[in-house]
């Protein structure tokens, strides 16, 4: 059986993922995505949007807002108790700036899987729009050069697993409101 040091390998997708940055159009592009992905902005507004115009899943779309939101918080609570650095590569700056010291695990990636799995659960246009668009966001982190492939795989597992967790809630039909409107008297 052959060892593979790990971290090597994370170390060498994370170059070679860092020197497509170095097209222009491509740096454009993953600066882009990454920017929209601050804080899970690009999800939250995409299912704000689905709330809007989807009338019938209105309640859904908004508890898959709340799935998509706890999962990003999940991300930062785990990067806090692991404190993992964000990679240095030699004679490669990262493309943009980050709000944290720590990487594991991307919380872009956490908050893309989640919107992924929980728009995909709601309509078939997020079936075929939201994945790809998620992994996108989470190549564009390797491609800015501010995580390593782990932290993108950690990220995904986490998101989709509290999104899953979160599907039979999410698409359960609302309770019909109390009757005399909750008050008493």
């Amino acid at each position: 059986m052959r060892y593979v040091d790990c971290a090597a390998a994370d170390r060498r997708l994370l170059a070679a993922m860092r020197d497509c940055g170095s097209q222009p159009r491509i740096a454009a592009a993953a600066r882009a995505l990454s920017l929209s992905g601050e804080h899970g902005a690009l999800w939250l507004a995409g299912g704000l949007v689905g709330a809007a115009i989807d009338r019938e899943r209105r309640g859904a779309w908004l508890r898959a807002i709340a799935l998509v939101g706890a999962a990003h918080l999940a991300s930062m609570g785990v990067k806090r108790a692991v404190r993992r650095p964000r990679p240095r590569l030699p004679h490669r700056e990262p493309l943009v700036r980050v709000a944290s010291r720590h990487s594991f695990p991307s919380s872009h990636a956490t908050s893309a899987a989640a919107a992924a799995v929980a728009f995909g659960a709601l309509r078939p246009a997020g079936r075929r729009l939201a994945p790809p668009l998620a992994a996108a966001m989470c190549v564009s982190r390797l491609v800015v050069g501010v995580h390593y492939p782990t932290d993108i795989a950690a990220g995904a597992v986490l998101g989709g697993l509290t999104a899953g967790m979160g599907a039979a809630w999410m698409t359960r039909p609302l309770a019909p409101p109390a009757a005399g409107g909750g008050r008493n008297g």
